[in-house]
């Protein structure tokens, strides 16, 4: 066919366009009405607080930065951070002895571990309060002048943490594969270098948020130190309402309190899990 007669063939006509069908969004109204009726009982609890006079929120307001309330948040907090630094060291050395090929030393671990979270933490702390009934004297000391309320709060509070913590240690070490331990091994590296570089940043991304559960249920755990006259937050509310019969006002000083702490606690988890999750998809 000569170029004179393909240049008189008219062109095609375009193929007609495909209908695109129209995407329509699945209706659920059952969800929207359960959220609005979620919201109206919602604000429903909110006015019925705010406008109930028997919460007495002036008096919550009086009592709220008073300077017995402050000074047991602040042994509150003391306490918390106390447990927690010498509950985690100990849990890794718990954790190192579980993970270590001397059966003893596994033995013992285990045992810790196994011993002190059968026990409710109240039973620890009556027990270690109770402790010169088994032994008056230690080192030729009156036991009595040694286990003060303060000092049988850190010990039963430590020795009960430190068997989660050794858990959530133990676990987040088992967390980080095999395979780039014997990498690190082969490249030369140190053990101590080993676990600095390779082991702990990543075993921290399964340590941290087991372990900031375990900080916000130790600062409210320590509420419980009040049944054995240790002056926290707590306690000095209940020392404050037993002389002014104001009950539920200041009940509620201490529970707002727990709440800004815990809200504080949980934003600097956010921030120490996002540092640790770096380089993962997720």
């Amino acid at each position: 066919m000569s170029s004179d007669t393909l240049a008189k063939i008219p062109p095609s006509a375009p193929p007609a366009a495909t209908a695109v069908p129209r995407i329509v969004p699945q209706r659920r109204a059952g969800q929207w009405v359960a959220a609005a009726l979620v919201l109206v009982l919602l604000g429903l609890a909110v006015n019925s607080v705010l406008r109930n006079e028997a919460f007495r929120w002036d008096v919550v307001g009086q009592y709220f930065t008073s300077s017995s309330v402050l000074r047991g948040l602040g042994l509150t907090l003391w306490l918390t951070a106390l447990v927690m630094a010498l509950g985690f060291a100990i849990g890794t050395l718990l954790a190192v002895m579980r993970l270590s090929a001397n059966p003893v030393l596994r033995a013992v671990s285990w045992g810790y571990v196994w011993l002190f979270r059968s026990m409710p933490i109240l039973v620890q702390l009556l027990f270690w309060f109770n402790i010169g009934a088994l032994y008056p004297k230690i080192l030729g000391v009156k036991t009595v002048d040694l286990f003060g309320p303060v000092t049988v709060a850190i010990i039963g509070l430590t020795l009960h943490e430190a068997a989660y913590a050794a858990e959530v240690v133990r676990g987040g070490i088992l967390s980080v594969e095999r395979g780039q331990i014997e990498a690190a091994q082969a490249l030369g590296l140190s053990r101590l270098r080993r676990w600095r570089r390779i082991v702990l940043p990543q075993a921290m991304r399964s340590i941290v948020p087991p372990a900031g559960n375990m900080l916000i249920g130790t600062l409210k755990g320590t509420s419980i130190v009040s049944i054995i006259a240790v002056q926290d937050l707590l306690y000095s509310a209940q020392l404050v309402y037993h002389r002014t019969y104001q009950v539920i006002p200041l009940l509620l000083v201490a529970t707002i309190w727990y709440i800004v702490v815990t809200s504080l606690l949980s934003v600097g988890q956010y921030y120490i899990e996002r540092h640790y999750a770096r380089g993962t998809t997720r």
